[in-house]
């Protein structure tokens, strides 16, 4: 029993670490791709040209690949917290909502991590074709529009639901009710 506790404890601080690593390089991955265009449309800034624009993709790659590392990962570790706790859907209404909330992100943003994977793969490529990774750019950020935004609030929520720890049944409500 003693292992099973420092196994989910383990698990726990990975899923945190994991859950932190990948909302932290999502929210600055937007912040910093969204500085790329004017506020009115996504026309590029006048300050960026093709001759720069190779050298901001490669500056801006390492938040798109963690981005592809840490969701697959944090997710994983979800479905083994799941597993692994004594923890009752049922029981506890702050999970369930957590991993609804998880449960219909996930398909959309695997959807966008295949798009960040194919504009990896041009920025790493040897000759990076800065007008096609732009429209690679362009096409992420339209094709489900508002969609990242949605997500990131939903996953603030599941920080305030794992604190606050809401609609949880103890023993003594069940008690009490009966």
């Amino acid at each position: 029993m003693k292992n099973n506790n420092l196994f989910l404890k383990i698990v726990q601080f990975l899923l945190v670490g994991s859950f932190i690593f990948w909302l932290g390089s999502y929210i600055s991955r937007h912040l910093v791709v969204y500085q790329l265009f004017e506020p009115e449309g996504l026309v590029l800034r006048s300050v960026y040209d093709v001759e720069n624009l190779k050298t901001v993709w490669i500056t801006i790659s390492p938040l798109i690949v963690s981005n592809i590392i840490a969701f697959p990962i944090f997710v994983v570790l979800y479905a083994i917290y799941l597993i692994v706790s004594k923890d009752s859907l049922k029981k506890e209404g702050w999970l369930f909502i957590s991993t609804l909330i998880i449960l219909v992100t996930a398909p959309f943003e695997i959807f966008l991590l295949l798009k960040d994977y194919k504009i990896i793969s041009l920025i790493y490529s040897s000759v990076i074709d800065s007008n096609k990774v732009l429209e690679l750019v362009r096409e992420r950020i339209t094709i489900l529009s508002s969609f990242s935004l949605i997500e990131i609030f939903s996953y603030l929520a599941i920080i305030f639901l794992t604190i606050l720890k809401p609609l949880s049944k103890s023993d003594e409500n069940k008690r009490e009710g009966t």
